[in-house]
């Protein structure tokens, strides 16, 4: 392991923010290498607290829905606040913990020679300590939780205390002494419920014995031991015989194991790479100190490869939930959930360009789940057949029920189009289209088809109720009239499914050319609410009216300069509000767009310098590590990659926003949406680009300078492109 391509502490960590990660996108684990009492605390991607909102429905609003339209269509802008069936505010399901597998030593050492590691490339989580070793990691093959110890004495026990556990949490205990050594399980009812998960434990003893402590169980004189672990959530009684006889079918070789799991996780990690010529010095630096100097490009280095390894990680039957697929803590901030109206989309934006087809799938697979009840959305509030996405999920209901006066998410209709679009990217990559997705984005065609049916005085479309997330006119209310997002989302749809269904096209398109323009402001800038009156509220972390710059390519330097102009005017007007990482990040990914790498350079200084990341090169919400967030660590390596590469299906700009800190480098296997991989080396002397298209096209390619030159591209026939020569 080179020590880009994991992180290393020389304490073990006394806050679980800290524990070192590992995950398969199903269970993960938080570790923290205490010598004489290690523990690794176990989470699952279905560990939702019942909490009423799993009996939630969508308001039934639809039959209100044209007396709203005519009262906002006249200017009463507080008509929205009434369209509501007055329930109170419900959140999701939250996502909580497990357990943590608990292992002290019998006879307690002072810590010497400690090393606790993290190895991007294996997944592996270790801590040394003279002759004690722990290494874990979790199992890409076989979805189990693998841990090895050498020691020879130690007490094992799951141990389901941890911060804001319910004191009315129902946990039984079980263990049992097995031919090789024990099993042991830890079922929790939730209260109130018929829901629980189990946790089964396989213990595996070398060359010792084990004896039964209960709850737990204690290994004498052993060579080594591992622990296969599961978590399954379930209602009723689990078979929990037929758990443990499926882990005592598994190897019993960690090395066995691990190569197993490395086929997958290796395979994929190291499909891209960046290098910045850091210093080796810097290199070799714990994280935590590489942390205070927040202008190294060997922590750039780090946090690009840290944040690719989490991504990985978290994603698998889900994508990353706000907190990725870790928490220590049962009040988890915002449930745990995965907020759709910025961070989800924020925090899988590298996975088309950083080829994590995995993170896609993981969305693509949470999105498919939830189709009908998006139909149930569009049915109950808007009275239309078609798709609409919840701002929130806990992972299992698709159901719009979390709103408030102050958050009227119900009225958000553009994210069916903006969680979809990540998907579209992915296909581009490959050069063809899914037909889930082609179904899915029919749907979000058909509900705008359906919803746009009222006019302005000039023949226009008008979306009513239109939101833009989170944010509301100055001196008006959250519900309002073509916002910005609503405007771009509905043109995007309808376009984009037209070009997937031809005998639907015309009809589609014709819709789309009557939605109205984004509107320029007497700022000069792009307008959050295309209607004349709504006057911009600049001081917002929430940058949805810019959806046209970043992810769409609606407004592009080249194609629409005027409109270009005046959303880079909308994002030097942005406030930062409340410092939020994904606000600072999301403005750095729009001003990538807008060929403007000083305010790259600021919005990623203001996470580096803001105390953003743990030690466990997590990240916070918000600065001095407070609410342990995934949003900076998993959208940090996508902003590096479009300040250096954009790519759409007809075009490549190379160094669109470079900041001064990637001055030089290499940037390798790279996948671009005309469906070429790139590598790309730069530094003083001049740059290389090295593509590998697998189908033949013609592309666009631009510069930093803004040159623009056509390239013939042939599928497998390398193209290389030197400085001087694009």
């Amino acid at each position: 392991m080179t020590i880009t391509h994991g992180t290393w502490e020389p304490t073990p960590a006394a806050r679980w923010e800290d524990a070192f990660l590992s995950g398969n996108g199903h269970h993960g684990t938080l570790m923290f290498g205490d010598p004489n009492d290690d523990r690794v605390i176990v989470t699952h991607h279905t560990l939702v607290r019942p909490n009423g909102a799993e009996h939630a429905r969508p308001p039934e609003l639809a039959a209100e829905l044209p007396a709203l339209q005519d009262r906002l269509l006249v200017g009463d802008l507080t008509a929205a606040e009434d369209f509501t069936d007055h329930r109170p505010l419900q959140w999701v399901q939250p996502f909580h913990p497990a357990f943590q597998l608990r292992l002290r030593r019998a006879a307690p050492a002072e810590p010497h020679r400690y090393r606790r590691t993290v190895d991007f490339t294996t997944g592996e989580t270790t801590a040394t300590c003279g002759d004690w070793t722990s290494k874990v990691f979790v199992s890409r093959a076989d979805d189990v939780i693998v841990q090895h110890i050498t020691t020879s004495d130690l007490d094992i026990s799951l141990d389901h205390r941890l911060p804001g556990a319910p004191a009315d949490l129902a946990v039984g205990h079980g263990s049992a002494l097995t031919p090789d050594g024990a099993q042991l399980t830890l079922r929790a009812r939730y209260p109130g419920s018929d829901r629980a998960y189990t946790g089964v434990t396989r213990v595996a003893v070398t060359g010792g014995s084990a004896s039964l402590t209960l709850p737990g169980v204690r290994i004498t004189g052993a060579a080594s031991v591992l622990l296969l672990t599961r978590v399954r959530r379930h209602t009723g009684e689990l078979d929990v015989t037929a758990e443990q006889r499926a882990l005592a079918a598994l190897p019993s070789s960690y090395e066995d194991l691990l190569d197993r799991h490395l086929a997958l996780h290796r395979t994929a990690y190291e499909r891209v790479a960046l290098d910045l010529r850091a210093d080796r010095d810097e290199r070799a630096l714990p994280g935590s100190e590489l942390l205070k100097r927040p202008d190294s490009t060997a922590l750039l280095e780090r946090l690009f490869a840290a944040g690719r390894y989490h991504l990985l990680s978290s994603s698998g039957l889900n994508p990353p939930r706000l907190t990725g697929l870790w928490t220590g803590d049962w009040d988890t901030a915002w449930a745990g959930a995965f907020t759709n109206d910025a961070n989800l989309n924020l925090q899988t934006a590298s996975a088309a360009a950083a080829a994590l087809p995995e993170v896609t799938e993981a969305l693509a697979s949470l999105i498919h789940r939830q189709l009908d009840d998006w139909r149930e959305n569009a049915r109950a509030v808007f009275g239309t057949r078609g798709a609409v996405a919840p701002a929130h999920t806990d992972g299992e209901s698709g159901l719009t029920y979390h709103f408030s006066r102050e958050y009227p998410l119900h009225l958000w209709t553009a994210g069916a189009d903006w969680l979809l679009k990540p998907l579209v990217d992915h296909d581009e990559t490959r050069g063809v289209r899914d037909p889930r997705t082609v179904a899915a984005l029919a749907e979000a065609a058909l509900f705008y088809e359906e919803f746009l049916t009222r006019e302005d005085e000039d023949g226009r479309l008008v979306v009513v109720p239109s939101y833009s997330p989170e944010n509301r006119p100055a001196g008006a209310s959250w519900g309002a009239l073509n916002a910005a997002m609503d405007l771009s989302a509905a043109r995007h749809a309808l376009l984009t499914a037209a070009a997937c269904h031809p005998a639907d096209a015309e009809r589609r398109r014709a819709l789309a050319d009557r939605l109205p323009p984004h509107r320029i402001n007497a700022d000069g800038a792009l307008a959050e609410w295309a209607s004349p009156g709504l006057d911009d509220s600049y001081d917002h972390r929430h940058l949805s009216h810019l959806y046209g710059v970043w992810p769409l390519d609606e407004i592009t330097p080249y194609d629409t300069p005027e409109l270009a102009a005046a959303a880079h005017r909308a994002l030097e007007l942005r406030g930062a509000e409340n410092d939020s990482a994904h606000g600072h990040l999301h403005h750095a990914l729009i001003a990538a767009r807008l060929r403007d790498g000083h305010r790259v350079a600021h919005a990623l200084d203001r996470v580096l310098d803001g105390d953003f990341f743990h030690a466990s090169l997590m990240s916070a919400h918000y600065p001095h590590r407070d609410v342990y967030n995934a949003d900076a660590a998993h959208t940090l390596p996508a902003v590096l990659i479009e300040a250096l590469v954009h790519s759409t299906p007809d075009r490549l700009v190379l160094f669109p926003a470079r900041p001064p800190a990637l001055a030089a480098g290499e940037l390798r296997g790279l996948r671009t949406r005309f469906g070429a991989g790139l590598d790309l080396v730069w530094g003083p002397e001049g740059a290389t680009a090295v593509l590998r298209p697998t189908r033949s096209h013609r592309i666009e390619v631009r510069t930093s300078a803004g040159d623009a030159k056509p390239l013939d591209l042939v599928a497998g026939e390398e193209h290389v492109l030197t400085t001087g020569t694009w």
